[in-house]
């Protein structure tokens, strides 16, 4: 098998023309695979009521307005108004300090950041917070 001995622009010609067919090719079936996905497409607008529905849900947990919002810890009923009262009765500072660090998962370090205060300060707020917030309950939650 004597193969002709290729020149090196010979090889490059090659190479080129396997490129081009394999973009030829992947852009044939990006084309096809598109196509085929828009066929299968349904705009909101052409969805019937029915289809729209199953496309979300609602969240009913609290849908009996005090029934459900309260819960019982050592005896003493407590409503999801009287937490929220306890929380607002707390100074400013104290009471950004106990939302941010847990209803939005931010660090003491990250809080005083914020705030340009030191990170031993939040830390008092937010400890010293739960005291005024004990108190607040024991004296208003229902027996």
């Amino acid at each position: 098998m004597n193969e002709p001995v290729r020149t090196q622009w010979q090889i490059r010609c090659a190479f080129n023309g396997y490129c081009k067919r394999a973009l030829k090719n992947e852009a044939a079936n990006a084309h096809r695979d598109t196509k085929r996905q828009q066929l299968r497409e349904v705009t909101f607008s052409d969805l019937s009521p029915q289809e729209e529905n199953q496309l979300y849900t609602n969240d009913r947990y609290f849908a009996d307005d005090e029934a459900e919002q309260s819960f019982c810890v050592a005896g003493k009923e407590i409503t999801a108004k009287l937490l929220a009262e306890a929380l607002h009765s707390l100074p400013e500072e104290k009471r950004n300090a106990v939302l941010l660090y847990y209803f939005f998962d931010m660090s003491d370090a990250e809080i005083a950041e914020l705030y340009a205060i030191p990170r031993s300060t939040v830390q008092y707020r937010r400890t010293s917070s739960f005291e005024l917030l004990k108190r607040y309950l024991e004296e208003r939650a229902y027996d």
